[in-house]
């Protein structure tokens, strides 16, 4: 009779389990407390596609994977594909995603029943007893059901956090690519800025020789000299300081592709290349191209899992255990049939008085969860910031580069009329040297405008969520999977 109770309660219970999972339901709050918008700010109404960017509505015409190869640079591409295999942060954030994927299965494992063996010899005397040996083997199951749904809450917890791993992941990856590929318009940006200082030391070299002849024919006095030796020593100077920059960005690269900066170097090549269109889409897919935001979300997520882990302290604990073996005071009849040994039997406790922990751990988690909310809708607001930023500088070093080439063509003609003025006698070589300095400031000008468009494009691209979008995501079926043969060998 105490057997079959012991039957049916474990049938009962084996129903129970999967059926009641008390806590929260979890629902994705909105973004933003107040309405996304329907266009971003940097979008006028009377837009007409001519600040660098484009309105791209459909989801095919966003950015995908490789966004790096909107600018059609080879270099570019290919230092991209060395980062992605040989950064150290992205491997360091690959190898949190599989630390998170293993706890998934550690802790599902809670689900199940745990067997154990058991063996022992022991002798002992009791006066005035002679001295008995006692030979125990047994095989022991326990198994505690979930019936209220803590450990599948745990378990969803751990799964949400394994994405989130992922999403931080991905975002550590945009992160890398996009600094890499700032920093390479940083060196095309220094190698134009040394050709043409290299030119104008050739121009300034051209000229001092004038003026040593002319000083030297009596036409004009030494002033003229030192005056032209003195702007050409200066041009030199700091043609010298662009190779300090350079090799510095050069270094910065080397790191961001997990080299030894002392075995990396990058040929020089100049700035020829005009920022690429950015199709930015809608407010609305924001939210679904960012990886951090994915990241925040699902964070809290896991947070309400958890408040779902602490609710399930208020109800009772149930475990099923059962042993069976043999006892014998022999080796030789150890396993007879007559020496087997067995029990069976359920157990459940409660606990009736705790001073307000559970309450103040249900408190606690809900406090979580609510802070998870906030920094949630904080990435949120600040990826809006981001992007209405990158967009803003689009479109006023698109307007500064206009005005800034238009000042270079009067420094031009500034510097050619001055040239004749010095030749005719009219005025002495101090105003040459004003018109040269003031090209050579606006050219400079011109370079760094330039690259400051190529930067801005990348971190629009950047803050538009790179290439990535929410459906590359795992689910937390995939997450929960062992690792595939590739996974494994990367990790290794």
């Amino acid at each position: 009779m105490r057997l079959t109770f012991t039957i049916c309660l474990c049938i009962v219970l084996c129903t129970l389990t999967g059926c009641i999972l008390v806590g929260p339901r979890y629902h994705r709050p909105a973004a933003t407390e107040e309405p996304l918008p329907s266009t971003y700010k940097e979008i006028p109404a009377h837009y007409k596609n001519s600040e660098g960017w484009d309105i791209a509505q459909p989801r095919e015409a966003m950015l995908r994977g490789e966004w790096w190869r909107v600018f059609n640079d080879p270099d570019l591409n290919a230092l991209e594909e060395q980062l992605n295999i040989n950064n150290q942060n992205i491997k360091e954030f690959f190898q949190n995603f599989m630390e998170a994927r293993a706890l998934i299965a550690e802790t599902n494992a809670q689900l199940y029943p745990t067997l154990t063996a058991n063996a022992s010899w022991t002798k002992a005397r009791t006066p005035p007893l002679n001295p008995i040996t006692t030979i125990l083997s047994t095989l022991e199951i326990s198994w505690a059901p979930d019936v209220w749904g803590k450990v599948r809450n745990a378990i969803r917890s751990a799964q949400y956090s394994a994405q989130l791993s992922a999403a931080d992941l991905e975002n550590e990856k945009l992160t890398e690519q996009a600094t890499l590929a700032t920093v390479y318009f940083q060196i095309r940006g220094q190698d134009t800025l040394q050709q043409l200082f290299n030119d104008t030391i050739v121009a300034y070299q051209k000229a001092l020789a004038y003026n040593q002849v002319q000083y030297e024919t009596g036409i004009t006095d030494r002033i003229s000299v030192v005056e032209a030796q003195n702007t050409l020593q200066n041009a030199e100077a700091s043609a010298t300081q662009i190779g300090v920059a350079r090799a510095q960005f050069e270094h910065a690269i080397a790191v961001l592709l997990g080299r030894v900066a002392s075995n990396f170097s990058i040929p020089v090549r100049t700035l020829h290349r005009s920022p690429p269109r950015i199709p930015v889409g809608m407010p609305s897919q924001l939210i679904e191209r960012r990886p951090d935001v994915a990241a925040a979300e699902r964070n809290m997520a896991s947070a309400n899992a958890e408040i779902g882990q602490a609710y399930a302290a208020y109800f009772p604990t149930f475990n099923l255990s059962s042993d069976t073996g043999f006892e014998s005071h022999h080796f030789s009849n150890l396993f007879d049939t007559h020496n087997r040994v067995w029990s069976i039997g359920p157990s459940a406790s409660e606990t009736i008085f705790d001073a307000g922990l559970r309450t103040a751990t249900v408190h606690q988690f809900i406090a979580t969860y609510n802070a998870d909310l906030a920094t949630y809708r904080q990435t949120v607001l600040t990826a809006f910031q981001q992007v209405e930023d990158a967009m803003a500088e689009i479109r006023l070093y698109s307007k500064q580069l206009r005005e800034q080439r238009d000042a270079e063509k009067s420094a031009e003609e500034f510097l050619t009329l001055e040239m004749g003025r010095f030749q005719t006698g009219i005025d002495p070589y101090v105003d040459v040297v004003t018109a040269q300095t003031t090209l050579l400031t606006d050219q400079q000008a011109v370079i760094t405008v330039q690259v400051l468009q190529m930067t801005s494009a990348v971190s629009l691209i950047e803050a538009l969520g790179g290439g990535w979008d929410v459906s590359e995501l795992p689910t937390p079926s995939q997450v929960s999977k062992w690792p595939t043969h590739e996974e494994s060998a990367i990790q290794q």
